[in-house]
């Protein structure tokens, strides 16, 4: 996605082209053998959702052909991790490559750890609080309904009144991995009747995949899983220089 003359231009193939992606479940099929992959294109070449989908096709609403649509799609399936993984910006990343992304991101680091040792700040024990809990036996439980995004945010203490930057806060949560997109919902009125655009729902990975498959890579330091990822960029994507692999991924630990 680039501006040209104030006008937003999606990068993209044409629709008769036969090489590009059709449906959701053939994006899906692209993220796990990348490993990961960002929706929007970016300073690597090719490294993006947007790069191999029909440009004409976003935001037509048309649930089968819209890549916009896809991702909340996506994101409900679970057959992928959906976030704002890269350079605060949003992605995928398949469930191969989760556990060395959480590795890396959290610093070998479960929330608890974090904020025990004084790394993590007020505002995100607040949200995690609201995500997360523990039963009589201490064991980690998490929400049985689900929480939107804007019922989160007042819940946590955020808005009016109340404590400052919830979107900055969910966003740098999403890029340590602490928390995924699992799921788009409409709000409802008194009366019942969906509207507005759809909001997204938050969970730790934890809660959708378990805790050993999310956190399988807590075995090796981050700096290996950080050059794991970053070497699969290269091998995949050639042209990638390293000030473009850093700015999407970031810096080795």
């Amino acid at each position: 996605m680039a501006v040209e003359d104030g006008i937003w231009i999606m990068k993209g193939l044409d629709a008769d082209d036969p090489y590009r992606i059709r449906t959701w479940q053939e994006l899906v099929n692209w993220i796990n053998e990348v490993g990961f992959l960002p929706l929007f294109a970016n300073p690597v070449e090719g490294f993006s959702a947007e790069e191999h989908v029909c440009a004409d096709y976003w935001w037509t609403g048309i649930r089968q052909e819209d890549p916009w649509e896809w991702r909340e799609i996506i994101a409900a399936s679970h057959k992928v991790a959906y976030g704002k993984f890269f350079d605060q910006k949003a992605g995928f990343i398949s469930l191969e490559w989760l556990p060395y992304f959480c590795n890396y991101r959290r610093g070998g680091y479960d929330f608890d750890a974090r904020w025990e040792d004084g790394l993590a700040g007020q505002r995100e024990k607040k949200i995690m609080d609201m995500l997360t809990g523990r039963d009589e036996d201490g064991d980690v439980t998490f929400p049985d309904d689900q929480i939107l995004s804007t019922e989160l945010k007042k819940k946590a203490g955020f808005g009016k009144g109340g404590l400052k930057n919830y979107p900055g806060i969910v966003t740098g949560l999403q890029m340590q991995t602490y928390l995924v997109i699992t799921d788009f919902h409409r709000r409802t009125n008194k009366r019942g009747e969906e509207y507005g655009m759809p909001v997204s729902v938050m969970l730790p990975p934890e809660a959708v995949w378990g805790y050993e498959a999310v956190t399988k890579a807590y075995d090796e330091s981050p700096a290996v899983s950080y050059d794991r990822i970053t070497g699969r960029i290269k091998d995949m994507f050639p042209g990638a220089d390293d000030p473009a692999i850093t700015k999407m991924i970031g810096k080795r630990p």
